[in-house]
Order: C-alpha cells, then structure tokens, then sequence
C-alpha cells in the first residue's frame, strides 16, 4: 500500500468535518485536530480546510516519521496501514511503540535480536528487528505481527473508555472500523 492508498482510506474512516462534543480533540477536519492543524500553519476555520493540506500532516506527521515507506518494503501494505491507522488515531508515538513492543515480545527472548527501546522513534534498530524477524518467521509472522498490533490497538480503545466515560461514544465505532485481525 502506497501513501496515496493508506490516506484515501484514512479518510475514508475519518469522514469530514466534526465536532463532537465527546471529542477531546475539539474540532476535526479529514480527522485532523484543530491543534494538528495550527502546528502545521493553517490558520483558516477547520471546516474550511483543504484536503491538500490534511495530505501534508498525514504524510508528514505519521507516513514519514514512521518509516512507512520502509515498513512496507519489508513488511507488506497490510503492516504499514496497520501502523499508520493507529499513528493516525492515537498518535505516532503510541503506534511504534506497539511496533517496537510487539518486536521485542516476538524476538524469542532476545535470540533472533537484542530487544528494541520503546521509544516510538521507528528508526534503523526498529527496522532491522522488524526485517529480521520476517526473514525468520516469514508470512506467517507477517500476520502473527499484525495480530499483536491490533491487540494493542484495541486494548487501548478499551482502557480509554474505562478512564474517560465520555469515550464510550466512540468505542463502538474505534473496535468495528480499526481492529481488523489478520
């Protein structure tokens, strides 16, 4: 999966304009925070925004800072739009960490490579674990690998609920649109 794929469907899924009032992030355009937004210099009103400049912030704050294009030369699309989903829902930082802590849980107690630091900072050490763990586990790791992300994913949507009743509106939709196990 391409960029250009992996946006089209995260836009997709994150629709137009919103402003829930449950929504911790205030007002979404493309599913990009007003926030998100103002650090990347629109000043306009969010449902005004172009979807240009949402391609910006997406390819930019996650596709690239992740790797992505690396993960998926390595890994496959499915991977690397797994990772860029939850980037985009949770933050990149949040997303490679759940890569580098499903690495290091699936690096058979350090022997197919030293574990990874949780740093969400998708970076050379990252990528060598993450191809040295699919040339020896092959296609079947590919979906094991997946497994652990959405896992991850899931969990969290479940733990955000728990703590923060407010999220309980958008639980239903988190687990039934981004939780796809392999």
């Amino acid at each position: 999966m391409s960029f250009e794929e992996a946006f089209t469907k995260v836009v997709g899924l994150e629709g137009r304009y919103s402003d829930h009032p449950s929504d911790s992030g205030g007002p979404t355009m493309y599913g990009i925070t007003e926030a998100v937004a103002r650090a990347y210099a629109y000043t306009g009103a969010m449902r005004d925004m172009p979807l240009a400049v949402a391609h910006e912030i997406y390819k930019e704050r996650y596709w690239d800072k992740l790797r992505l294009d690396q993960v998926c030369a390595i890994a496959g699309a499915r991977v690397a739009d797994e990772i860029f989903d939850t980037a985009v829902n949770q933050g990149a930082g949040v997303a490679g960490k759940y890569l580098q802590r499903s690495l290091n849980a699936l690096n058979q107690r350090g022997t197919f490579y030293s574990d990874v630091p949780v740093d969400g900072d998708v970076g050379p050490v990252t990528i060598a674990a993450l191809r040295t763990f699919l040339r020896l586990r092959g296609v079947p790791g590919t979906t094991v690998l997946l497994r652990a992300l959405n896992a991850l994913q899931g969990a969290f949507y479940i733990e955000l609920a728990e703590r923060r009743e407010k999220d309980e509106d958008f639980v239903y939709g988190w687990l039934s649109n981004r939780i796809n196990f392999a």
